[in-house]
């Protein structure tokens, strides 16, 4: 005679199949945490590579307009100079 499966037979097969299932829900899901765990610290590697490039770029800039304001009070200097001189020169000719 055939023994049939048990209630409690059959509902603990259906627990190890919902077990089953819900294992293999959890390790996709842990795949998929991971995968994008990785991609976010690549990305976040990457924004500090171009961070620190830009930064790098903001100090030449900086040193590039803090040399080229040197120039000019420079020729600002020389240009009055010029022009005091000039203006000397003029009123010296006109007081004789």
């Amino acid at each position: 005679m055939a023994s049939s499966p048990s209630p409690s037979d059959g509902q603990l097969v259906l627990r190890a199949d919902a077990e089953s299932q819900l294992s293999s829900l959890i390790f996709d899901l842990s795949q998929r945490v991971q995968a994008a765990m990785e991609n976010m610290l690549k990305m976040t590697n990457e924004i500090d590579q171009n961070s620190a490039g830009i930064t790098e770029e903001i100090e030449k800039c900086k040193e590039s307009g803090l040399e080229r304001k040197r120039t000019i009070e420079e020729e600002k200097e020389r240009f009055q100079k010029a022009a005091f001189t000039v203006l000397d020169m003029l009123n010296n000719r006109e007081i004789s």
